[in-house]
C-alpha cells in the first residue's frame, strides 16, 4: 500500500487568485478581478489544457443575478509568485458560459449549477458541469452531471451533449474529475486512449467511484464502465456496463468537490477532497486507479498556524478583517482543492511540489497553495 506524507511546514498560501483585495496580506490580489473583469468573487477552479493554454472553470461567480459562472486562462509556465488569469469578457466585464442543447435551448446556469471538470480530445474542449440543483433535508444539492462541447473551443458557449449521471436515479458521478491517458492503462476494461473520471454522488455525503470511456467515444453515453470490484483471484478490476454497479474505491462518505491527478514524481495517483472527521482537505494516493488507495491523510488544515482561520479564511464573529462586508457571521470554510496539474514537480528525495487552487466560503474567492509531499 502506498503512502505519503505531508512535509511539515510546506503547505504555504501563493497568492490570492480572484478578487480585488487580499485581506491578509493587505494588498490588491494578484490578478485584480474586480478592476480588469468586473469579478468580485467566485469559486471552484478545476483546470485542464486545451491548445497550449491552461483554462480554469470557476463556480458560482459575483455578481451575476442568475448565479451565472466564469472561466478563465493562462499561459504562465511557473506558478509563482502566482497565476496570471484572462477572463473571457466584454465591454470590461467576464462573459458568463452559456449552455444550450444541441437544438439551441437553453440549459439552466443558476447557482449551484457548475462546471466541474474539463478535457481536451479529438480536437474538442469538454466540460462535465453540476445541474439541476435543489434542496434535500435543508441543503442545497446538485442533482445531475452533464457534459457538454465547447462551441468551436469556445468556453463560454457549450452545447449539452448528454447527462453523465443523476442523484435521483442512485448517481455515483455528480462532482468529477476526469484524467487523459493516451498510453491507456493496463486493467481497464479496453486498449488505447482513455478517459477516467472519478465521482461523487449526493454533495458532501458520497463516497469516491471510478468510470472509464475510450477517448475516441467520448460523446457516446453507452461507451462508459464504471468499476465495480477486482476479482478475488487475481485481483483483476471488474467493470459494468451498468452505473448503479459501481462500487466505492474506499469508505468515506462525505466526498462533494475532489481532484485526481496522476503525480509523475512519486509515480501515484493523488487525491484530494474536502472531508470532516479527517477535518480538512484530505489526501489519498494509490498505485492504481482504482486503488488500493491510503489511508486520508490531512494535506490543509484550516487550523493549522498560519494557514486557514484567521489567516485567508473568516472565523465565525472574529475581527478578524478578513470577512466579505456583511458576512461576519459566517465561517470561512474551506473546499474546492483542485490540484494545477501543469505545475507538478520533482524535488529531491522522492518529494514532490503540488500546486493546487482552494476555495474559501468567506471571503467568497480563490486562493492559489503550496504544499510539498513525501513519498513512502
Amino acid at each position: 500500500m502506498p503512502r505519503i506524507t505531508v512535509v511539515p511546514g510546506s503547505v504555504r498560501k501563493i497568492c490570492q487568485l480572484t478578487g480585488e483585495h487580499d485581506r491578509q496580506w493587505h494588498c490588491v490580489a494578484y490578478n485584480r478581478t474586480e478592476s480588469r473583469f468586473g469579478l468580485v468573487g467566485t469559486d471552484l477552479g478545476s483546470s485542464f489544457e486545451h491548445d497550449g493554454r491552461l483554462w480554469f472553470l470557476f463556480g458560482d461567480t459575483w455578481p451575476d443575478a442568475e448565479g451565472g459562472d466564469s472561466v478563465a486562462w493562462t499561459d504562465d509556465r511557473s506558478p509563482e509568485p502566482g497565476v496570471r488569469l484572462h477572463f473571457p469578457s466584454a465591454g470590461g466585464r467576464f462573459t458568463c458560459p452559456r449552455v444550450s442543447t444541441v437544438d439551441g435551448r437553453p440549459v439552466s446556469t443558476r447557482f449551484f449549477e457548475v462546471p466541474t471538470a474539463g478535457f481536451s480530445a479529438n480536437g474538442h474542449m469538454y466540460v462535465f458541469r453540476t445541474t439541476e440543483h435543489y434542496r434535500e433535508a435543508g441543503r442545497e444539492v446538485m442533482g445531475r452531471s452533464n457534459l457538454t462541447r465547447a462551441v468551436n473551443g469556445d468556453p463560454t458557449r457549450l452545447t449539452s451533449l448528454y447527462d453523465f449521471s443523476v442523484v435521483r436515479r442512485g448517481g455515483r458521478f455528480i462532482n468529477v474529475s476526469c484524467v487523459i491517458r493516451d498510453d491507456g492503462v493496463p486493467g481497464l476494461p479496453f486498449r488505447g486512449p482513455a478517459l477516467l473520471a472519478w465521482g461523487s454522488g449526493l454533495y458532501r455525503a458520497s463516497d469516491a467511484y471510478l468510470a472509464c470511456v475510450p477517448l475516441a467515444a467520448v460523446e457516446n453515453e453507452n461507451a462508459w464502465r464504471f468499476w465495480s470490484g477486482t476479482e478475488r483471484r487475481d485481483g483483476r478490476p471488474c467493470w459494468s456496463e451498468d452505473e448503479s454497479a459501481a462500487l466505492a474505491l474506499f469508505p468515506h462518505p462525505e466526498i462533494g468537490e475532489l481532484s485526481v491527478t496522476w503525480n509523475a514524481p512519486l509515480g501515484l495517483w493523488l487525491m484530494l477532497f474536502y472531508a470532516g472527521a479527517p477535518r480538512g482537505i484530505n489526501a489519498r494516493v494509490a498505485l492504481d486507479p482504482w486503488g488500493p488507495w491510503s489511508s486520508a491523510v490531512v494535506a490543509f488544515d484550516p487550523r493549522g498556524p498560519g494557514v486557514g482561520y484567521g489567516a485567508f479564511m473568516h472565523a465565525l464573529d472574529a475581527p478578524d478583517g478578513l470577512s466579505d462586508p456583511g458576512r461576519e457571521h459566517e465561517w470561512g470554510g474551506e473546499y474546492g482543492p483542485y490540484v494545477i496539474d501543469r505545475y507538478t514537480r520533482a524535488l529531491p528525495g522522492r518529494r514532490a511540489a503540488v500546486y493546487f487552487v482552494l476555495s474559501t466560503w468567506n471571503p467568497y474567492n480563490v486562493g492559489e497553495l503550496a504544499m510539498v509531499l513525501q513519498g513512502e
